[in-house]
């Protein structure tokens, strides 16, 4: 008689135990979320980790602390549009035609057999949203609405650029911005002191209403690329003047989003990434921020141009308070972030290779043999292979020498003719000073061989090179 009574017992016990230590939860089985914050012409040495000076960033910092920090992170491209293009697709940009900066009177964008990251998410499940910039192409067809995000609010292309640049007139002396909520421009901005504080609102609020579903949110912020903007709360905040109070501003906004994820209870299943398009403008002098100790800065191949601040914050996975030296790009986000949410790669080609292994700690090795840095169309100017940096002949701007702008207007630059191919070891010559290729002829034609082979897929305009496997970007004269 008494089985029936321990029957009951171990049925209650059983039930107890499961309660107490579940082995899974509703809150396992799902995915990651996905954030990246991606800010606009913010310098390698703007964040406090990375040697900031003269404004403080202390949810950057903390960011760092408890996640991983980049040394040796690249945007594809030292320039908007192609920037992006390469961080939402996994491609160089030149394989998919997107050169440059977008401009308003530019015709075509992002083509439509692209697959973007929010595309690839969207397919998985995930909520998705874009606050900020987008500049992968303002006609509709081109709209982030119209390439995976569910959610849009923000400017089409740069801040300067409706229509025409700053320096053509006194400073902020130009036509209105069009603001859009997903495909319909809400507003005109003749001043955006309160853009950062209307992204980050718009961020957390998608944070709050998704916390019981994947989401993926890109904030790509229009700060700090001139004219720079920012609210009363941080107007003389700092000890670098404008620039550095626009810095606090962002870091501020990082931190409010941060701070979403944990008041909603999903920061230990959220991979976060923090990195920028490209490095500082430099002619705009004390309106620009710092690659120190790297050379040179945005618009250019050299480290200063390319080489940005990168920390990813993913608690559940990666470890705290990791710093890896080894070479990253932007197109390596795409299929990274494919591996850890379980998502689906795209079907066509792409460049960018998993990192995941490197970024656990599993591996010291970049996903990539080598790295190829474009600017201006399709020039591939250089390569980066290991620890080495070769650079090919070819013109590029440069501020030395030259008096910098002030207070929003640009200075000059002038133009250098790299005449022979320079080589530089960056773990030795982080600011590409001395110039190393005879001393190393073998390294030199062992990077000659693969630029050669990209050369065949992608082009090279330097040397009227068309490529086997670059694609056209989408046009306005096709099928709206």
């Amino acid at each position: 008689m008494a089985k029936p009574y321990l029957l009951v017992i171990a049925v209650l016990l059983f039930s107890c135990k499961q309660k107490q230590n579940p082995t899974t939860s509703t809150k396992e089985k799902r995915p990651p979320n996905v954030v990246i914050i991606f800010t606009d012409d913010q310098g390698y040495a703007d964040v406090g980790v990375f040697g900031a000076q003269g404004f403080k960033t202390p949810n950057l910092d903390q960011m760092a602390a408890k996640g991983v920090k980049f040394t040796h992170y690249y945007a594809a491209q030292a320039v908007c549009s192609a920037s992006r293009a390469a961080l939402l697709t996994g491609c160089y940009p030149n394989r998919i035609g997107i050169h440059n900066a977008l401009g308003p009177d530019d015709t075509h964008g992002i083509n439509d057999s692209e697959t973007t990251l929010a595309e690839m998410l969207k397919a998985k499940g995930y909520r998705t949203a874009i606050y900020g910039k987008w500049h992968l192409g303002h006609h509709q067809k081109f709209l982030p609405t119209r390439h995976g995000f569910d959610e849009w609010f923000g400017i089409p292309y740069s801040n300067d650029m409706w229509p025409y640049h700053p320096q053509q007139g006194p400073i902020f002396n130009f036509p209105d911005l069009p603001l859009y909520e997903n495909e319909t421009v809400i507003d005109t901005l003749t001043e955006q002191s309160q853009l950062t504080t209307q992204i980050t609102k718009r961020s957390v609020d998608f944070i709050t209403r998704n916390k019981d579903n994947p989401f993926f949110l890109y904030v790509p912020h229009p700060q700090p690329h001139v004219p720079l903007f920012v609210s009363e709360k941080f107007k003389g905040k700092s000890e670098k003047g404008l620039y550095g109070d626009v810095i606090m501003e962002l870091d501020w906004s990082v931190g409010q989003i941060l701070g979403a994820l944990k008041a909603n209870g999903v920061e230990e299943n959220t991979l976060v990434i923090f990195t920028s398009d490209n490095g500082p403008w430099l002619s705009y002098g004390n309106h620009a921020g710092s690659a120190l100790p790297l050379r040179e800065g945005k618009g250019t191949a050299w480290e200063g141009g390319q080489r940005e601040p990168f920390i990813i914050q993913y608690p559940d996975s990666l470890p705290a308070g990791k710093v890896i030296d080894a070479p990253l790009m932007a197109i390596d986000l795409l299929p990274t972030i494919a591996e850890v949410t379980g998502a689906s790669l795209p079907t066509i080609s792409i460049d960018g290779k998993s990192a995941w292994s490197l970024w656990k700690g599993e591996s010291n090795r970049s996903p990539q043999e080598a790295y190829f840095f474009y600017y201006r169309v399709n020039e591939l100017f250089g390569v980066r292979y290991g620890k080495w940096k070769l650079y090919f002949p070819h013109r590029y701007r440069t501020m030395e020498g030259q008096e910098p702008g002030k207070d929003g207007q640009p200075g000059n630059y002038t133009y250098v003719h790299l005449e022979e191919i320079e080589l530089y070891d960056l773990d030795k010559d982080p600011g590409e000073s001395k110039n190393i290729a005879e001393a190393h002829p073998d390294i030199v034609q062992e990077i000659k061989l693969l630029a050669n082979t990209m050369r065949s897929k992608l082009g090279d305009s330097l040397l009227e090179l068309e490529g086997k496997e670059a694609r056209e970007p989408g046009r306005i004269n096709e099928a709206l």
